[in-house]
């Protein structure tokens, strides 16, 4: 259930390159459409576009490289040019690819890492993803064709060199989202930008693109934000690919329409906040934990399309995960916790404690139908222990506001390439200028955030395997969320002929991106 591919193939995602049998409605043509689901535009890297390593527009030092989904990705030389040489403790110099040209025409050197790296630091650039970099203490040029930097940890440094890099004469002195490379991208990536529309994006592949250029000449963005929009989009042909929920994966599925699911570290789960008596309350927080089914969640919102989620750990992470970690549903035990916790059933059944009822409101964003179905499922598996939730659906605005007095159905897994990334934010107390979805509701079991500051600064090995095993099993004693599942991402693309580069594990970011698209330069016919 967890991987399928859909139509003639019927192969794992490991297969997809031969699923190609022959040209489809695309017969000789070097252009696709991807109807995408999110706003087209905001392409600024020092914002968290391609923070992860993957866009048509960018490259980083290092990017994803991995023949299947079924594991955490090697990071493979990108700008850089070969791996990091130990240059002193915590310190390595890279470097970096000769003759690489920006899309602008202007040559990529030193200085331009050393600026886009800077700006995410830069307080005035007011970055949204500065904290994930923080690892940096100095990243400064070794001359023009290198850069030395330096960790505040012995940890790989290639997951913290994934950033789409900017020439130097783009960095500007100005909130990011402000920039003008939000609209005009300048990168060394395979495709440039041609024009952008609200509406529609069209991308060109570059000539001088310092890779193989991509025989894909041609691809087209357009944005449709409805679920069913895009899954209407395919089935009437006006798109070749889309990203979609697994409630409609099987309505798009026909001759030469194919459906693949790729594995990721993208999790799902319910933030709980500080301001509710009940949810501040850490037996409370463990019942709820312990009385939601996620093999139900699974089967029944995914569709078989991913993995039950206690902790931020998938079992990708090999050693570092903690089998032991995982809650077993246990509605019994749940409903002694809450008992032994003073919180009793009132005369609507719903449990109170000192006039104080076990309710809250969940929110989630409108606009998204798989958080809508996990948080009305979440709503119906705490009924029978007497707690009453009650979804709603509104913007992202409004959700940012309201993180002190309700729940939220929030998503994770943004970088998670560097364990050390995918797990410190999301559980560690909250430090300054810590992303609002870092950890809302700033609960933290008793020593959990010096083993997180350990573990963050350790060399990868057993020993660091063993810090995250007892984080795991730390936390799952004194949750701060109630982590549900790991996701499948989903997505439904025409067979025009091309030779595909097989899915890899995905971060939380996804969309037509990522997918069979992730590596579109290297497709073949």
């Amino acid at each position: 259930m967890k991987r399928r591919v859909g139509a003639a193939c019927g192969l794992t995602v490991a297969l997809l390159a031969g699923c190609s049998s022959g040209p489809g409605n695309g017969e000789s043509s070097d252009t696709i459409v991807l109807a995408e689901g999110y706003e087209l535009g905001g392409y600024n890297p020092v914002n968290g576009y391609s923070e992860t390593g993957v866009s048509p527009f960018y490259d980083g030092l290092y990017r994803p490289s991995a023949e299947d989904d079924a594991a955490v990705p090697a990071l493979a030389p990108a700008l850089a040019d070969g791996e990091p040489r130990p240059a002193g403790p915590n310190r390595w110099r890279i470097p970096l690819r000769a003759g690489v040209v920006f899309s602008d025409g202007s040559t990529f050197d030193s200085a331009d890492v050393v600026a886009t790296y800077a700006a995410v630091r830069n307080p005035e650039v007011a970055s949204e993803i500065s904290t994930s970099v923080a690892p940096i203490l100095t990243l400064a040029a070794d001359g023009p064709d290198a850069v030395t930097v330096e960790l505040n940890t012995a940890a790989d440094p290639k997951p913290y060199l994934l950033l789409g890099i900017l020439p130097s004469e783009k960095i500007e002195a100005k909130p990011a989202a402000d920039w003008a490379v939000n609209t005009t991208p300048v990168g060394t990536g395979p495709y440039r930008l041609d024009s952008l529309r609200p509406d529609q994006a069209i991308l060109v592949a570059r000539d001088d693109y310092w890779g193989t250029p991509a025989q894909v000449k041609r691809l087209v963005y357009t944005y449709a934000p409805d679920d069913n929009a895009r899954a209407q989009s395919m089935v009437a042909g006006s798109a070749d690919g889309t990203n979609l929920p697994p409630r409609l994966m099987d309505s798009i599925t026909s001759g030469e329409v194919r459906t693949v699911a790729a594995e990721s570290a993208d999790w799902r789960g319910i933030a709980l906040p500080a301001g509710n008596p009940f949810t501040a309350d850490v037996e409370a927080r463990l019942a709820m934990n312990v009385g939601v089914d996620r093999d139900a969640m699974v089967r029944d919102v995914l569709l078989g399309y991913g993995r039950p989620a206690s902790t931020p750990v998938a079992q990708a992470y090999g050693d570092a995960y903690n089998a032991d970690a995982q809650y077993t549903f246990d509605l019994d035990r749940a409903q002694s916790l809450l008992d032994e916790a003073g919180w009793r059933a009132g005369g609507d059944k719903i449990r109170e404690k000192d006039g104080v009822r076990a309710s809250f409101e969940l929110l989630y964003n409108a606009q998204d139908t798989l958080r809508r179905d996990l948080a009305v499922a979440y709503a119906a598996a705490m009924k029978p222990l007497g707690v009453e939730v009650r979804p709603r659906g509104t913007s992202w605005d409004e959700i940012d506001a309201r993180f002190g007095d309700s729940a939220v159905v929030l998503g994770g897994g943004s970088t998670p390439y560097s364990i050390d990334s995918q797990v410190y934010d999301t559980l560690h107390t909250r430090v300054p200028d810590s992303s609002p979805y870092s950890n809302p509701g700033n609960f933290t079991a008793p020593g959990l955030d010096d083993m997180l500051e350990q573990a963050s600064r350790s060399a990868s090995g057993p020993v660091k395997d063993e810090l995250y095993r007892t984080i795991q099993s730390t936390y799952a004693a004194e949750p701060s969320h109630v982590f549900l599942v790991f996701l499948d991402h989903t997505y439904g693309y025409r067979d025009l002929g091309w030779q595909q580069s097989a899915p890899i594990m995905e971060p939380h970011s996804h969309g037509v991106s990522w997918g069979p698209w992730w590596n579109l330069q290297a497709w073949k016919r």
